[in-house]
């Protein structure tokens, strides 16, 4: 089997049944199998995936177990000699999965590929590429460095501002929107960490990939729309808290900050400011919206 792709739901099940469609036409030519991992959903979402993708391998979790470990369970499963990783809030284009398995095809060096995405209104989303966050690359990010200087690798290498969105490059650091890993690579190098609950797994097996030799790409030649934050818009507190907690842990494992040490307390300290403050917006922001 070529391709497996894998969609972790929850409780965003008309993004979800657009996703499947755009995936059924994209696989048309395809050897391939569909994961849909559930969340443990209340919008009825297992009952409508059974009812109009019969052909869709659903896993029904009765606790939203994350994203890292609900992906695990169908990688688990899969047959495909590529896993695909794919949000359910994305519309791929029907010529998508051809061509970036014909890239990884012909680029036996390739661990991870990942594409150009765009939002609802077709504007590029700088996610697309990202270099690995470094403590200063993640202080470029977290204090506005890198809106300031967007086209410098030094202060944008986050989002590698120097690559141009339309090329093909070496990238460090995958989207899991949309983020294509060859199942050998992830037989060597382990399946995504579960200590991940919602953010930062795709930072963390991308990194992985490149510690054992191989290459990230950014494929430019296709894109996926991506209406972002669909999954976590009615959990926006706890998501942004679990965005940073997932920064720290990797920045704990990564670059020794899980020792006592001012290099140490200055990072921390940095993330807890910054999470702090994007809370504080988060409440102000609902505070003048209800008013």
């Amino acid at each position: 089997m070529k391709l497996s792709v894998i969609i972790v739901n929850y409780n965003v099940i008309c993004e979800l049944e657009h996703c499947l469609v755009s995936v059924q036409k994209a696989l048309q030519t395809i050897d391939s199998e569909v994961f849909v991992i559930d969340n443990n959903s209340s919008d009825n979402s297992c009952e409508i995936v059974r009812q109009k993708f019969p052909w869709v391998t659903l896993i029904a979790n009765n606790e939203n177990v994350g994203f890292a470990k609900a992906n695990n369970q169908a990688i688990r499963k899969a047959n495909g000699e590529y896993i695909l990783l794919l949000n359910p809030d994305t519309i791929v284009e029907q010529d998508s999965f051809t061509k970036m398995l014909d890239f990884m095809d012909t680029h036996s060096n390739a661990g991870g590929l990942g594409v150009k995405m765009l939002d609802g209104d077709g504007k590029f989303l700088p996610e697309s590429k990202r270099g690995i966050p470094t403590p200063f690359t993640a202080f470029c990010k977290l204090f506005g460095l890198a809106s300031l200087f967007p086209n410098s690798d030094t202060f944008n290498h986050y989002y590698l501002g120097s690559i141009p969105d339309d090329t093909t490059a070496e990238i460090e650091i995958l989207a899991g929107a949309c983020m294509l890993i060859r199942k050998s690579v992830l037989d060597a190098i382990g399946l995504l960490d579960e200590r991940y609950f919602l953010y930062g797994e795709d930072i963390d097996i991308s990194y992985r990939i490149l510690q054992a030799g191989y290459k990230n790409y950014y494929f430019p030649e296709t894109h996926i729309t991506h209406f972002k934050g669909r999954s976590t818009r009615k959990t926006k507190r706890r998501s942004l808290i679990a965005f940073y907690q997932s920064m720290k842990i990797f920045s704990d494992q990564y670059f020794g900050t899980d020792k006592p040490s001012p290099r140490a307390w200055f990072i921390h300290g940095g993330i807890y400011l910054r999470a702090f403050f994007a809370v504080l917006g988060y409440y102000i922001r609902k505070t003048f919206t209800k008013s």
